[in-house]
């Protein structure tokens, strides 16, 4: 047998298995990596986060990235460029992490990479009926496997797409396995760039099990922030949208696009909810003149408005659960407190009281998901209803 797969059969048969989870998300601020400890597979699966470090972007990483991030046209020279180069990059941090935290490379069993969404493309979002959903992320999982000399599953989107989802949220497989609880409603609310929440039965009951996309999380507000204060890159601590006020009209045209109304679970991006929506809004509602605290407190109500549409939309208004948030946007306590006004049948918590750090747990689900691609079977989430596929999701890299 090549020696490769000697090597993947034995790591699928361990008892457990180290995984290093990489993240990087739509705010462009870091790359998060989360060296885990995984036992077991499916229901029974334990995790323990052994290490974790967020690796800020430089603002020469961040800007290569935006020249094809979220863009209709790109330059295919760049597009193609980037690819190999955020795969070389990040295989660069990983070895850096490890020297930290004095770990040898040999002692890592697996790479789960994300990679960087650069264009995310649903049917209801491009309009194109004869055309698939579809979705790109760069950083090619071959550069990181032989930049480490670790095997890489990475591009996890594509089979989610392939099978009959729409490329996210992929939240939802790792957060059914380690986030159920029984006899408790769950939801499991990322603040990402674009918000998310996963649904998790007290009855542990996986057809039932469902996530969706809300609209915006910090991506408006992050590229308002940056527009109107080059020196910070987000609002931190929701310090500027606590000084303005909400402006009821224009937060009522950013609600009124379809994307609200249409049935759950969905997906959307920036490609969407970008700078360009909100300039169309404040024109249809003649508040081009409101003031960048105004503006940062109406787009703080906006992201909450989204999620609390979802949740009421898919349980009623009365429903009571735990929502446990994750994502930057639990750090801003004006976004919070919108949250809790507008939901005030949910008690909020972060994944900290789940055993789990807030900020590394989306690079701790990518974790969840190669472990399983490793070492475990399929899931039948949400009865193959709720466009979330049950497959094994991931490409495999060898090192050599």
């Amino acid at each position: 047998m090549n020696a490769n797969l000697t090597r993947l059969v034995a790591s699928a048969q361990k008892p457990s298995r180290r995984i290093i989870g990489l993240m990087s998300g739509t705010s462009l601020d870091g790359l998060d990596v989360a060296l885990c400890r995984c036992e077991g597979h499916g229901p029974a699966t334990r995790v323990q986060v052994e290490q974790f470090r967020t690796v800020p972007y430089t603002d020469a990483i961040r800007q290569e990235i935006r020249r094809v991030f979220a863009r209709r046209e790109v330059e295919l020279q760049h597009l193609t460029l980037l690819n190999a180069w955020l795969g070389r990059l990040h295989g660069h941090l990983v070895l850096d992490c490890l020297a930290e935290w004095n770990i040898e490379p040999g002692a890592v069993d697996a790479i789960a990479s994300h990679g960087q969404t650069v264009f995310h493309a649903p049917r209801h979002q491009h309009g194109l009926p004869d055309w698939p959903d579809a979705t790109l992320q760069l950083g090619d999982g071959d550069h990181l496997a032989v930049q480490t000399g670790i095997l890489t599953i990475s591009d996890f989107r594509q089979k989610h797409v392939a099978a009959g989802g729409q490329g996210a949220p992929l939240a939802v497989y790792g957060d059914y396995l380690i986030f159920s609880q029984p006899g408790e409603d769950r939801l499991l609310l990322n603040l990402g760039g674009i918000a998310n929440f996963t649904y998790l039965p007290g009855s542990l009951a996986a057809p039932d099990v469902f996530s969706t996309d809300t609209g915006p999380g910090n991506t408006l507000l992050d590229a308002f922030v940056r527009m109107y204060y080059p020196t910070q890159e987000y609002d931190e601590g929701g310090a500027l949208a606590a000084q303005g006020t909400v402006h009821p009209a224009l937060l009522a045209q950013l609600l009124a696009h379809p994307f609200f109304a249409e049935e759950l679970p969905k997906t959307t991006g920036p490609e969407l909810f970008n700078p360009d929506y909100v300039r169309a809004a404040q024109a249809r509602t003649a508040t081009g003149h409101l003031s960048p605290l105004d503006l940062l407190a109406t787009l703080t109500e906006f992201s909450a408005a989204g999620v609390a549409l979802a949740v009421e939309r898919a349980f009623g208004a009365q429903r009571p659960f735990w929502a446990y948030a994750s994502g930057g946007g639990m750090h801003n306590p004006v976004l919070m407190a919108a949250l809790q006004r507008r939901l005030p049948q949910c008690r909020f918590a972060t994944t900290e009281a789940l055993g789990i750090a807030p900020d590394a747990k989306e690079a701790v689900l990518f974790a969840i998901l190669a472990n399983e691609t490793l070492a475990g079977e399929p899931m039948p989430i949400g009865a193959g209803q709720q466009r979330v596929p049950a497959v094994a999701l991931g490409k495999i890299s060898f090192p050599g």
